[in-house]
């Protein structure tokens, strides 16, 4: 039995799909009245639904276990201390019941943000879960860091990038866009999960899972509109009126329209180094141009 928390998600759904294709048997633990709950209706998947901070409701959901695959996380909160009690407190209840339930792999999604030397509350929460993942002894671990993932669904880091993109005449960019990405297709990310799972190769083992063709921020934005057929100019806002901005709104608003968490991750660098997967588990990804296209279709004559 495989344990896919968040498997209602976009990755998770992809992910637990995948993994009953292979034969296997899946449980899926997710928050209840999830808004995508029959997501994986006539897939034979077992859900079940539990909050991963509160281990009272875990009933029956760590029953029969071997291997878990943890993806239940939140991205975005304008409350700094959600990402400690779910992203950190949900981890180390979700190691401690993969202990006692006597799991033998324990596989940690966590994210290419970690690696940024400009922290956000979310890249620290990510850190703090790999270093609980670390920590024990008794189950075999790997920790996969994702790139900004994508498919024609989500997942909701690229939606957002995407709808605010949209949302202007004239997309006001944050600093130059110079900054490095290599975005990776959720197809991509399932096959690499799937080669991860009781692999001795993958055990104690970070790996890097992009796509095969970096990009800079601002290109990124620029093909992402080309793919819903718009085209539209973008003025790059200096970095220092983005900070101050960012500061004075999150002091004075409930619901910012730019925050540091935005900036940290419109201008640092996420084209990481994905050789160990390549070499590991036969990791071959996609680029993100056969990537959007394979989403987002471009009629011919115009890519």
């Amino acid at each position: 039995m495989i344990l896919v928390t968040g498997g209602l998600g976009v990755m998770g759904t992809t992910l637990v799909k995948g993994l009953i294709e292979k034969g296997n048997k899946v449980r899926v633990l997710d928050i209840p009245n999830h808004p995508h709950k029959d997501r994986l209706e006539g897939t034979g998947a077992e859900i079940v639904f539990a909050d991963i901070t509160r281990p009272e409701t875990y009933e029956g959901a760590f029953e029969g276990v071997d291997t878990i695959f943890h993806l239940a996380a939140i991205l975005l909160s304008n409350d700094p201390a959600r990402f400690d009690t779910i992203n950190v407190g949900g981890t180390r209840n979700m190691v401690a019941a993969g202990l006692e339930c006597g799991a033998k792999h324990f596989i940690s999604v966590s994210s290419i943000s970690v690696t940024y030397p400009y922290t956000t509350p979310y890249s620290l929460s990510k850190r703090a879960c790999e270093a609980a993942v670390q920590a024990q002894d008794k189950m075999h671990w790997t920790i996969i860091r994702p790139s900004l993932a994508y498919n024609e669904y989500g997942g909701e880091e690229f939606m957002m990038f995407l709808d605010y993109l949209k949302k202007f005449p004239v997309v006001p960019f944050i600093g130059s866009g110079k900054a490095l990405k290599n975005p990776v297709h959720v197809d991509d990310l399932m096959k690499g999960f799937l080669a991860v799972a009781n692999n001795p190769k993958a055990y104690g083992k970070i790996y890097n899972f992009c796509g095969s063709e970096e990009i800079s921020i601002r290109e990124l934005g620029e093909l992402m509109l080309k793919h819903q057929g718009i085209s539209k100019p973008m003025v790059s806002v200096p970095l220092s009126v983005c900070k101050a901005i960012a500061a004075v709104s999150s002091k004075t608003m409930k619901r910012p329209p730019l925050s540091w968490n935005a900036i940290a991750g419109i201008t640092q660098d996420a084209n990481p180094d994905w050789s160990q997967a390549k070499e590991d588990l036969g990791y071959n990804p996609i680029g993100i141009r056969a990537g959007l296209q394979k989403c987002f279709p471009l009629s011919a004559g115009k890519d």
